[in-house]
């Protein structure tokens, strides 16, 4: 059970409005470990491939793994009792952020690279074109088409009920 001040995986409370982006972000929102996620799943398990493949200082990798570790997205499993060695993989919850890597990727081709240097090939045999999809109506979901609602307590969509009362009704 979490207290007032954890949620789910021992987030700390966190400043500003209640959100579940800032609460994943708390966990994965670091370059190096959404770069060591990205070797995770891309099958590379051991720290030093990961940090040759990152570039990231190794003082730096171990700390983002061990937080990756303690909120249950990677695992640690002994290949090697002597001298103790470790592979990183991916937990159900790790697995999870499949989907978010392929939304940066999809994101990086179009607008931070020239040329996609990593193509995925969906199982049909064409390249992934990853596309978010209402899983209601099976339609795909595009800018514009969702509208936020508050479920926060205290909260609306713009800021905390307590400083305002200028609201419209759609904002409550």
């Amino acid at each position: 059970m979490t207290t007032p001040a954890e949620t789910k995986s021992g987030t700390p409370s966190l400043p500003g409005r209640p959100c579940s982006i800032a609460a994943a972000l708390h966990h994965v929102g670091d370059k190096w470990a959404l770069l060591a996620i990205r070797e995770l799943t891309l099958g590379n398990h051991r720290f030093t491939s990961i940090v040759r493949n990152t570039g990231a200082p190794r003082d730096r990798l171990a700390a983002r793994l061990r937080g990756l570790e303690a909120a249950g997205v990677v695992e640690r499993r002994q290949y090697s009792e002597h001298p103790p060695r470790f592979e990183y993989h991916l937990t159900q919850s790790g697995r999870d952020l499949g989907m978010v890597l392929q939304a940066l990727r999809s994101w990086g081709d179009r607008w931070a690279v020239d040329e996609p240097p990593i193509v995925f090939e969906h199982t049909c045999g064409h390249p992934l074109d990853p596309a978010l999809m209402c899983r209601h109506c099976g339609a795909e979901v595009k800018a514009g088409e969702v509208h936020p609602h508050s479920n926060a307590e205290g909260w609306d969509l713009r800021g905390p009920t307590a400083i305002h009362d200028d609201r419209s009704d759609h904002e409550r």
